[in-house]
């Protein structure tokens, strides 16, 4: 009973997952940085046929070369607390 408990609330919580901070705060202390259109080699905020490219990799490539760092992008983005959800929302916010 306990282990079917266990697994239905690890259920329900997978189903809710969103971004747990506020995606404009965090882009203006950790993205815009570099996603402001002033480094050529970050495709900036709203250049949505530089996003393209990236976005048919798919999110979780995507979620990984942040994770990672790609280039000159540090590992985290500068975001040290964000989480991949995080990530998530913050590419949506700049590809669009």
């Amino acid at each position: 009973m306990t282990k079917l408990l266990f697994a239905a609330s690890v259920l329900a919580l997978s189903f809710s997952v969103q971004a747990a901070q506020d995606t404009e705060a965090v882009y203006a202390r950790s993205c815009g940085i570099c996603h402001n259109g002033q480094i050529p080699i970050a495709p900036a905020r709203g250049d949505k046929v530089a996003w393209q490219k990236r976005l048919e990799k798919g999110s979780d490539a995507l979620v990984r070369s942040v994770t990672n760092g790609l280039n000159a992008m540090p590992p985290r983005g500068m975001c040290m607390d964000c989480s991949a959800e995080d990530y998530l929302a913050l590419i949506k916010l700049m590809s669009e």
